[in-house]
């Protein structure tokens, strides 16, 4: 009996593996196919927050002459890259590359892991749980949106025009730069699948919609201290771009998870009554 359960687990390792063998594999594909491009991307993606006339900045110029609030419009980035390190720019290129790879292979990589937990469940919880590989997916790349197309650019055009005297001049180390973004982009993603995690949380018995509801304040408190971790500046325009939105997805979860819980105490009711109806 012990040996059959010993090779169960060794199966299920086995299993296992191979889910990662292969996500990893398709990581590596990506990131490989992002150093070839590595010229492109820099760019088109990694320098294009940091310019003047990227999407986001556009954008608030043209709110800004539309309600005649001219702060708004960024007309300058005053900063310089610079490589300081013998590796610098050879060590961002790895990590701007694995970035835009893992971003890329993320919907494949969540695939993977759900056809390795899938088997193992109950056919109510496979019910309860479809379109768990697009939402996780969908919720992922609009947080690296968020992160790439607001918090990233406001973040760097705070830090560029921020200046204690006009001695100091802002040369930013490539490291930096692009460590900055990864970090504000890979947040984001991470912190937009709240959803998903209230969601899994709710159908296992753990959260419920009062007890997220009563602890409303202490949430408030903790996406502050995260948004104020998460952006470098921590001006009140980067904390807020990033607080609000999580407050939003926070308030979406509490609708989530009282759904869920209505479809568990649904299906609980059901399972009961079949149970009874089996016993007489």
């Amino acid at each position: 009996m012990a040996e059959e359960k010993e090779m169960a687990f060794l199966d299920h390792l086995e299993e296992l593996r191979w889910h990662v063998v292969r996500s990893v594999a398709v990581i590596f594909s990506m990131m490989i196919l992002a150093f070839v491009f590595t010229k492109e991307i820099f760019e088109y993606i990694v320098f294009a927050p940091g310019r003047v006339d990227f999407v986001t900045f556009r954008w608030l110029c043209q709110l800004g002459a539309s309600t005649g609030i001219d702060e708004l419009c960024v007309t300058e980035i005053p900063m310089k890259i610079q490589s300081r390190f013998l590796m610098g720019q050879f060590t961002m290129q790895l990590t701007a590359s694995f970035v835009i790879g893992l971003v890329v292979a993320f919907p494949y990589v969540t695939w993977e892991l759900w056809r390795f937990i899938k088997p193992g469940l109950h056919l109510s919880e496979k019910r309860g749980s479809r379109g768990a590989v697009i939402s996780i997916s969908a919720l992922f790349l609009t947080g690296i949106s968020f992160g790439y197309f607001i918090l990233s650019p406001m973040t760097i055009a705070f830090l560029a025009n921020y200046s204690i005297s006009d001695m100091i001049s802002n040369e930013f180390d490539i490291t930096s730069y692009v460590s900055t973004i990864s970090i504000l982009v890979l947040s984001s993603g991470i912190l937009f699948q709240l959803p998903v995690i209230i969601f899994f949380l709710t159908k296992v018995g753990i959260v419920t919609p009062k007890l997220l509801r009563g602890y409303r304040k202490h949430a408030v408190v903790a996406i502050l201290i995260i948004g104020a971790v998460i952006t470098p500046s921590s001006d009140p325009l980067s904390l807020s771009l990033i607080s609000i939105p999580l407050y939003i997805l926070y308030e979406i979860s509490i609708f989530i998870s009282a759904v869920e819980l209505k479809r568990k105490e649904k299906r609980d009711l059901e399972e009961l009554r079949a149970d009874q109806q089996s016993s007489s």
